[in-house]
């Protein structure tokens, strides 16, 4: 009986010692951040995806010019195989396939290359927006800072994604804004 009444105090003793350590947390400044929208509406996002699209737009035209070329020669095939000579028929039927494989092949190799240099842009993108966030963190003296992801409530008034956009927006001389920040609101501490 004496020690379940020993383990009892015990139990007691951590749950008030959890107790007084509540406000020690509650004076913590935390901020949450939307990364995917960091990504997609940065300056340095957006001036990303625009290079892509500038870097591989000509290789895609050629590759949707090939296809249409594929398709009129299957097309040609179909209508003309009838009246085509065995031979002639095998012919076009053969280069119609191996037209088709180095389409595939040119296909596969550009999609391998806009993979590998989204790739690149997303690792160069994520630590230019950590190195801000936590830029803005230091000069606003946050204690913690938070994805969106891994939050499950948020106060508006801890989200600073519209700060740190702002703070991207003057890093990269771009005269371009971010959609208007709500007044910025001292986080509820």
């Amino acid at each position: 009986m004496k020690r379940l009444s020993s383990s009892k105090v015990a139990v007691w003793a951590i749950a008030a010692g959890a107790a007084f350590a509540l406000p020690a947390w509650a004076d913590q400044k935390i901020g949450v951040v939307n990364a995917p929208q960091l990504l997609e509406e940065s300056p340095q996002g957006k001036a990303a995806m625009e290079a892509m699209r500038a870097e591989f737009a000509p290789r895609q035209r050629t590759l949707q010019a090939t296809e249409q070329s594929l398709k009129a020669k299957q097309d040609k095939l179909q209508k003309d195989g009838a009246t085509m000579s065995e031979d002639q028929r095998q012919r076009a039927e053969k280069e119609l396939r191996d037209s088709a494989r180095d389409f595939e092949r040119a296909k596969g190799e550009f999609q391998d290359d806009v993979t590998a240099r989204r790739n690149e842009e997303m690792s160069r993108l994520q630590r230019t927006i950590l190195d801000e966030v936590r830029n803005y963190a230091k000069s606003q003296n946050y204690d913690l800072v938070l994805t969106s992801e891994v939050v499950l409530y948020n106060s508006t008034g801890n989200d600073i994604t519209q700060q740190v956009l702002a703070a991207m927006a003057a890093h990269s001389g771009s005269s371009a804004k971010p959609a208007a920040a709500p007044a910025a609101q001292p986080p509820k501490k």
